[in-house]
């Protein structure tokens, strides 16, 4: 993995401070007006605001700091459906909360967090504790939602990587996939996201960390550096679904799912379309399965 010293966004200033200070000032704004409507329908218990809010909210922030979201193949019709995804950086957030309908499972730093604390809780983020002391009460909140019908999206690589590969996946974080529901076992759906251009122009593994957030960066000046930026590509790939009963363990199933979002990385990352499924239709405007 790269070191963040080696990162061009500690050398090379590039990208536009008045861009900058307007999407920042847009993304609050916009954080401001719909939050408290949020916590309002999560107090009251309004499901279809509850769950279609945060996807509007990051559909905008995306369009905001200007990220348009390319998708690959089709995003599972099940209803709850484990998403499995590789994660490069907190923008990762972003492009998938606006594709689907769920909550995101995270580590348990970011509840400590000022701010994105607030947001992630207001989403109904399940914070993972990695002492193993902890984990079982992480696992049984996992499976509880799950039973409920909420969709999960799950980052088992435990942390971000630099966006040029995939770390191994944890296995020991699949074993809510063995949780069966009408006696059916639960959907798992690999996923692989990329961020592939800066203005139309390829990024290679030098440029990557301008929107890879890893190591030993720090969060505040790699957020200024991103938002002052020019338009961003993020390619996002959902490969077929599948359940633990096809694979027959977690440890196969952490294997298969590793292979399929790892060959997603490389396929997007090498500007190679044809290794990926075909694109997915266009998104309906309103609430789907």
């Amino acid at each position: 993995m790269s070191s963040a010293a080696d990162a061009p966004v500690a050398a090379t200033w590039i990208g536009s401070p008045l861009r900058g200070a307007f999407r920042l000032l847009s993304y609050l704004l916009l954080t401001l007006v719909l939050l408290p409507f949020h916590l309002l329908a999560l107090a009251c218990r309004i499901t279809p605001v509850v769950r279609w809010m945060p996807v509007f909210y990051h559909r905008t922030v995306c369009t905001i700091l200007g990220i348009k979201v390319k998708v690959n193949g089709a995003r599972s019709t099940v209803t709850p459906t484990l998403y499995v995804c590789n994660h490069v950086s907190y923008l990762d957030i972003e492009v998938l909360g606006g594709l689907i309908p769920g909550s995101f499972v995270a580590k348990a730093e970011v509840a400590t967090w000022p701010f994105f604390s607030t947001l992630a809780k207001a989403q109904r983020t399940i914070f993972v504790e990695r002492r193993s002391s902890k984990t079982s009460n992480s696992r049984d909140e996992m499976l509880r939602r799950l039973n409920t019908g909420d969709n999960l999206m799950l980052f088992p690589e435990g942390t971000s990587s630099d966006g040029t590969r995939v770390l191994p996946f944890r296995s020991a974080l699949f074993a809510v996939a063995q949780l069966r529901r009408d006696d059916r076992p639960i959907v798992v759906q690999p996923v692989a996201i990329s961020y592939t251009r800066l203005d139309g122009i390829p990024l290679g593994r030098y440029w990557r960390p301008l929107f890879a957030w890893f190591g030993d960066l720090d969060l505040v000046p790699h957020l200024w550096q991103m938002v002052c930026l020019g338009e961003t590509e993020a390619v996002v790939t959902f490969f077929p679904p599948i359940d633990i009963d096809q694979l027959g363990d977690r440890k196969k199933l952490a294997e298969h799912c590793f292979r399929q979002v790892s060959s997603g990385v490389q396929a997007a990352n090498s500007g190679r379309p044809e290794l990926l499924p075909p694109l997915a239709e266009p998104a309906p405007a309103g609430p789907r399965p």
